[in-house]
C-alpha cells in the first residue's frame, strides 16, 4: 500500500471502532478461527514458539492469549548489575536522548512536548526537565510484556485518552506530535535515582494496556489518576502488556543516568539487555 494512502486511512479509520471489532476477533475462543490466526501469524512473521512456556499453538484459548504469551524464564537474562538499567522490552530503540526545552524528538524534525506527553502535568514534568528519554517500539513480532528497567516503587498511575494511531515507524515520521494525541498509560516509580517514568502508549488494534496492579485495564475520555495498593518492582519483574504492539516511552531525571554509547535509532533490543548505566556508581 502506497505511503500516502496508509497515512491518509489512520485519519479516516474510526480508531476506537475499529479496534474494538478487532479486539473481539482477537479475543474470540472459537477454535478452528484462533488456530487460523496464530497460525498464520506465526508463519508470518517467524515467531519462535521455543522460547515461550506455552510452545503449541492450539493449547493457546485465543489469539490474544498468543499474543501476549509469556517466556520460559531464562528466555531473556536480566542485566544483574545494580547500576545497569534494564531494556523493558523486547523492540527497536526509534530515538533517544537528551530533553532539551521539555522537547523530545519523535522522528527526523518531529519533535514533542515534555509537559504535554505527561497529561499537561506540569509539576510532574518538572521532575525530567532537561532529563534522558527512550523510546522503544515494539513491531507485531515482539514479545509483548513490558518489564521493569530498575527496582522501583510505584508512585503514580495516570490515564490520558487520545487517538490510536498507529505508532510504527512510517507514522511517527509523518504524524506531528503522534505520542501526545494517542491514549497513554504513564507510570511513575521513585528508585534509588530519582523517579522514573515508564509510558505506554497506545495504538489502533491496541485492545488495552493491562498493568500488574490493576484489576482490569481502564479506557475513559479524561485524565484520571488511578488508585492503587502500594507496590515495589524489582529489575526485571513484569510490570504490564500490550494486546498487539505500540510503543513504551522512558524518562530518567536530569544528570542521574546514561545511555549506553552502542545504543542510537533503530537499534534492536532484547528485554533485560543494559541499555544504560546509573551516574551514581
Amino acid at each position: 500500500m502506497p505511503k500516502s494512502i496508509f497515512i491518509l486511512l489512520q485519519y479516516l479509520t474510526p480508531h476506537y471502532l475499529f479496534t474494538q471489532l478487532m479486539g473481539r476477533l482477537a479475543e474470540s475462543q472459537r477454535f478452528w478461527l484462533k488456530n487460523f490466526l496464530i497460525k498464520r501469524f506465526i508463519k508470518h512473521y517467524k515467531i519462535n514458539l521455543g522460547e515461550a512456556i506455552i510452545e503449541t499453538p492450539d493449547v493457546y484459548s485465543s489469539f490474544n492469549q498468543f499474543f501476549i504469551r509469556q517466556l520460559k524464564p531464562n528466555a531473556r537474562p536480566i542485566c544483574q548489575e545494580e547500576h545497569e538499567i534494564a531494556s523493558p522490552v523486547d523492540g527497536i530503540i526509534t530515538q533517544l536522548g537528551t530533553i532539551f526545552n521539555n522537547q523530545l524528538l519523535q522522528a527526523k524534525n518531529y519533535y514533542y512536548n515534555l509537559e504535554n506527553l505527561l497529561g499537561g502535568n506540569q509539576l510532574l514534568a518538572d521532575n525530567f526537565h532537561n532529563g534522558l528519554y527512550a523510546t522503544f517500539y515494539l513491531a507485531p513480532h515482539h514479545y509483548h510484556r513490558v518489564h521493569m528497567p530498575l527496582n522501583g516503587t510505584l508512585e503514580q498511575t495516570i490515564y490520558v485518552p487520545g487517538k490510536l494511531f498507529s505508532v510504527n515507524p512510517i507514522m511517527s515520521e509523518s504524524i506531528p506530535q503522534l505520542f501526545t494525541r494517542n491514549e497513554r498509560l504513564i507510570t511513575i516509580f521513585n528508585t534509588h535515582v530519582g523517579k522514573m517514568a515508564v509510558i505506554l502508549i497506545g495504538a489502533m488494534i491496541v485492545g488495552n494496556i493491562q498493568t500488574v496492579w490493576l484489576n482490569h485495564p481502564f479506557r475513559g475520555n479524561k485524565i484520571v489518576t488511578l488508585s492503587s495498593n502500594p507496590i515495589t518492582l524489582s529489575k526485571g519483574a513484569e510490570l504490564g502488556y500490550f494486546k498487539i504492539g505500540s510503543t513504551v516511552i522512558l524518562l530518567y531525571e536530569q544528570n542521574k543516568i546514561r545511555w549506553e554509547p552502542s545504543l542510537i535509532a533503530k537499534t534492536n533490543v532484547q528485554l533485560g539487555q543494559c541499555v544504560g548505566i546509573l551516574n551514581n556508581t
